[in-house]
């Protein structure tokens, strides 16, 4: 078990619409300063599917401009946590990203999670913060893109991620 702390901030812009929040960046995303780097994770390749582009390039500038040339804002639901390798089932003694500056801010409609320990975390977490000042935006919970997701395909994944088209362009 090793204590982590998140080590790098949001990605996201007064025209943010979505907000996709992961549990805690995997070791490799850590240490590159940027979300879903792993390479055989599969964000990258459903977000891209989603809007019918080309897979990003691994590298973090790049990364960012997708995610907001398509109204996307990027963070985590931990900015602190006990943590067993990248294994969310092992994640205990949380600290809570406080997401209230991103939705106060931008123009969010709807929170996505990706994972059920994300989901579990941000009602747990967020979500009681959130209506304690009165901040009512959905959120829906989505799979996990990690390769640990076998049972999951890239296209059901894709059908699974396409929510978060849909309330971009609602």
């Amino acid at each position: 078990m090793q204590h982590v702390t998140h080590g790098f901030g949001p990605v996201w812009d007064s025209r943010s619409q979505v907000l996709i929040l992961g549990s805690m960046p995997s070791l490799m995303s850590r240490k590159a300063g940027f979300y879903y780097m792993f390479p055989r994770n599969r964000f990258w390749p459903v977000l891209a599917a989603l809007f019918d582009s080309p897979v990003p390039e691994p590298d973090p500038d790049v990364r960012r401009r997708f995610t907001l040339e398509h109204h996307i804002a990027l963070w985590d639901v931990i900015q602190e946590c006990d943590i067993h390798g990248a294994s969310d089932a092992s994640i205990t003694n949380v600290i809570p990203t406080d997401i209230s500056s991103i939705l106060t801010a931008a123009p969010i409609r709807t929170v996505f999670t990706t994972g059920r320990k994300a989901g579990q975390l941000y009602t747990r977490y967020c979500q009681p913060a959130l209506d304690a000042i009165g901040l009512d935006i959905p959120m829906v919970n989505l799979p996990s893109t990690s390769p640990a997701n076998a049972a999951k395909s890239l296209d059901d994944l894709i059908a699974d991620y396409v929510p978060i088209k849909a309330a971009l362009e609602a």
